[in-house]
């Protein structure tokens, strides 16, 4: 039990970081593992606990612990969460908790086309110059949608009086 503890704890510590190890873990991954395990439980252990238990369990000047240090404040957590518990079986319970479980990335924001988007792609609302640019079926007319068609005649566009030179030289 304790070997898949231990996987998942250097799973945890390497996470979001691509420059550690896996060696030891900051507190934020330890929270992190905390939630994502299920030993905060927002009654018994709360974030406030947890971030208690690693200042006590790291060195002083420190900003993570280690494997024999994140093992006392498991101890600890326990403790609290397992109040009925013998110490002894409280680490096992603790490490029965962290089994199998890996860092998931939550609160990830994903592309969603609902809306205001659907309404803005629809072609078959579009008006004016923009409807010009799409058949009947919503697709696109590439450049003949896009392109003002030229006429070589030689007068500039929107002249009047185009094609009455002739008329008037007799």
């Amino acid at each position: 039990m304790e070997s898949e503890a231990e996987k998942t704890f250097h799973l945890f510590a390497a996470f979001g970081d691509s420059s550690s190890s896996g060696g030891s873990i900051n507190n934020k991954n330890f929270t992190k593992l905390c939630k994502d395990c299920g030993i905060i439980d927002g009654k018994m252990v709360n974030n406030t606990d947890v971030d208690i238990v690693f200042s006590k369990v790291k060195e002083r000047n420190a900003r993570t612990i280690n494997w024999n240090q994140f093992q006392m404040a498991l101890k600890e957590l326990g403790q609290k969460k397992f109040k009925e518990k013998k110490s002894d079986e409280v680490l096992e319970l603790m490490f029965a908790l962290m089994k199998d479980k890996s860092p998931v990335a939550s609160g990830v924001t994903k592309a969603v086309a609902v809306g205001g988007v659907d309404r803005l792609t629809d072609t078959s609302k579009y008006t004016g110059s923009h409807k010009e640019r799409f058949d009947e079926s919503g697709k696109g007319k590439r450049k003949a949608g896009r392109d003002d068609t030229k006429e070589n005649t030689g007068y500039v566009s929107g002249y009047k009086d185009a094609g009455t030179y002739d008329q008037k030289k007799k």
